[in-house]
């Protein structure tokens, strides 16, 4: 965890996610947190700030976790959002996608997603998108 607007400024926030498990093993994605004055009655608004082939993380970094939405309730906590975004990356579910294209290549050709995945992670093209390295 990191404040880049320094420790005056607690309610934005960096969280760095390295999955031990699944396609996304070895990969580091930064998350950008900024929680409201009414928290915990709102849920904080996370963006990803790594690029990242995804089903639930769309190329402008929004993010799909049904707790940061319909689901947020004030009894949950920071810590349950980075627990849900690290299971994003164990568990990516392709039935409530922002990236339509790797929800598809996720349900229908798992093998050919961990490739794209992979490519993506390294540092390639996955179609026509530049993905920047990030492992």
């Amino acid at each position: 965890m990191q404040f880049p607007n320094g420790k005056d400024d607690l309610m934005n926030f960096e969280v760095l996610i390295r999955p031990d498990d699944g396609y996304y093993l070895g990969g580091a994605f930064l998350f950008s947190f900024n929680v409201s004055p009414i928290y915990p009655h709102e849920a904080p608004k996370v963006k990803c700030k790594t690029k990242v082939y995804h089903p639930n993380i769309d190329l402008e970094g929004n993010v799909c976790l049904n707790i940061l939405r319909e689901d947020w309730k004030p009894v949950l906590n920071i810590n349950t959002v980075i627990y849900g975004l690290y299971h994003l990356f164990t568990e990516p579910n392709y039935e409530d996608p922002l990236n339509h294209d790797a929800a598809a290549v996720l349900r229908d050709n798992p093998k050919m997603f961990e490739s794209n995945v992979r490519r993506a992670m390294s540092g390639g093209y996955v179609g026509q998108t530049f993905f920047p390295r990030c492992m």
